[in-house]
């Protein structure tokens, strides 16, 4: 039997390692998500039918606010930040007649239990994982799409007709802005990633220049 080399055996252990440490963090924001629907399941069955629709509506403000407030988002990544100061910040744009932002009572005691675990930066993730599971309880896939500029409703009509076309009947989609991707789309559609964008293109376009050179 060949004797393994020691830096190979050193290489694939810490590979493993980092396998292992992105697995348990992964397991973070499914873990949180499966809480909160359980406790909107435990809440439909009293009587409460409207609860999926409103912790869904809440949690999207919540995203909308992480992803076009730079002060927000700052105040949720940051550790140094103590967990009350963080809590009492998130809540007061939370909780904002001036900017129109209101979420229910869940997603706000929701919000406190994820910062006062110092799992603030966490929660666009855990709000991802939210969605994968209320689309799956609804018998539908959870797609987000990513574009340079806000899409218009009739190439969210195409996009939809598109997925609808390859199979995908039932679709609940996300919509997010980034304008670094230049132009095209970024789908993601369960665990697959489908690139378009041009700055996906333009980066094809140097590795294939830089090989023929």
């Amino acid at each position: 039997m060949p004797e393994t080399n020691p830096q190979v055996a050193e290489i694939a252990a810490a590979l493993r390692m980092a396998r292992e440490a992105r697995a348990a963090v992964d397991a973070i924001p499914a873990r949180y998500a499966g809480g909160l629907m359980a406790l909107a399941r435990e809440t439909f069955e009293k009587g409460d039918t409207g609860v999926y629709d409103r912790i869904a509506a809440g949690l999207d403000a919540v995203a909308a606010a992480i992803e076009q407030n730079r002060g927000f988002r700052h105040t949720l990544e940051s550790p140094l930040i103590p967990a009350d100061a963080q809590l009492k910040a998130v809540l007061a744009v939370l909780d904002n007649p001036a900017t129109g932002v209101s979420v229910p009572r869940e997603v706000r005691n929701f919000v406190g239990v994820v910062i006062r675990n110092r799992r603030a930066a966490m929660l666009a993730r855990i709000i991802a994982a939210f969605r994968a599971l209320d689309a799956e309880r609804r018998g539908e896939e959870q797609a987000e799409v990513v574009s340079a500029v806000p899409l218009d409703d009739t190439q969210r009509a195409q996009l939809l007709a598109s997925l609808n076309r390859a199979g995908h009947a039932r679709v609940r989609l996300t919509e997010r802005v980034d304008p670094a991707i230049l132009g095209g789309l970024v789908l993601k559609l369960g665990s697959r990633l489908y690139d378009s964008s041009i700055r996906s293109r333009l980066q094809r376009l140097a590795h294939a220049m830089k090989g023929a050179a």
